[in-house]
C-alpha cells in the first residue's frame, strides 16, 4: 500500500549542508499535505516542518526555522528537505510522513561531526 522511502542522508561537518528526498507511492500524493519527522539519539521522535497538498504553506519547528526547507514536486510524488548550517544537535534519523498512514519508513540517518 503506501510506501515511503527516504534517501540522501549521510556524514557531513557543522555548518554543511544536505538535500533530503521522499519518494512517496501506493496514495494520491497531491491529494495530501507531508511532514518531516526527526528522531536523534535518545530523544523521542519530533515534528520539524509541514507542506500543504500545493506546496503554498509551510511550518517549521523553531529548531529548524530559518536554516531548512521543506518542498515538494507533485510531478514526481516526492517530498524534499533541503538542510542547510548544519549543526552537531541535527544529528537524527530523518522520516517523512503522510497523514492517511500510520506507519513509517525506514528513514535517513543524517550525522553531523567534525
Amino acid at each position: 500500500q503506501v510506501q515511503l522511502v527516504e534517501s540522501g542522508g549521510g556524514l557531513v561537518q557543522p555548518g554543511g549542508s544536505l538535500r533530503l528526498s521522499c519518494a512517496t507511492s501506493g496514495f494520491t500524493f497531491s491529494s495530501y499535505g507531508m511532514s518531516w519527522y526527526r528522531q536523534a539519539p535518545g530523544k523521542e521522535r519530533e515534528l520539524v516542518a509541514a507542506i500543504s497538498r500545493t506546496g503554498s504553506i509551510t511550518n517549521y519547528a523553531d529548531t529548524v526555522k530559518g536554516r531548512f526547507t521543506i518542498s515538494r514536486d507533485n510531478t514526481k510524488n516526492t517530498v524534499y528537505w533541503q538542510m542547510t548550517s548544519l549543526k552537531h544537535e541535527d544529528t537524527a534519523v530523518y522520516y517523512c510522513k503522510t497523514p492517511i498512514s500510520p506507519n513509517w519508513g525506514q528513514g535517513t540517518q543524517v550525522t553531523v561531526s567534525s
